[in-house]
């Protein structure tokens, strides 16, 4: 743990996971059922992935600007530097949080609602 309370490591540990992506393309079918175990694992990497607050500001900008917005768009909501921009947008990606379009230069982001859904589905647990 660092001074802040937050886990020392970097975002890299959430890097390479190829299998967390969600499917890109619209008519692919959806996720497989997941068993108990999965479903624990891959709410991991999404708490993790939406623990820090600039990652959790990009999931509302894009939220409210109906779920996609360009990465400049996302970029110009901060004051840190544009790797820092890249680099959370990379770990929300590889936590399924966010998928993206490229055309041409642009790369637009869109929500992944499927992997929010587990936050919701785990927070039911807590309803009266």
């Amino acid at each position: 743990m660092g001074a802040d309370g937050a886990d020392s490591r970097r975002a890299d540990h959430l890097r390479g996971r190829g299998a967390l992506k969600p499917a890109k393309a619209k008519s692919a079918p959806a996720e497989k059922k997941l068993s108990p175990t999965e479903k624990l694992e891959l709410l991991d990497v999404v708490v993790a992935a939406i623990a820090h607050p600039a990652r959790r500001q990009i999931l509302l900008t894009l939220h409210f600007r109906g779920g996609t917005a360009t990465a400049g768009e996302i970029a110009a909501r901060f004051a840190h530097a544009w790797p820092t921009t890249t680099r959370h947008l990379r770990v929300l990606e590889d936590a399924g949080l966010l998928t993206h379009q490229k055309d041409g230069r642009t790369r637009r982001y869109q929500l992944g609602r499927e992997r929010l859904a587990l936050i919701t589905e785990w927070l039911a647990w807590f309803d009266g």
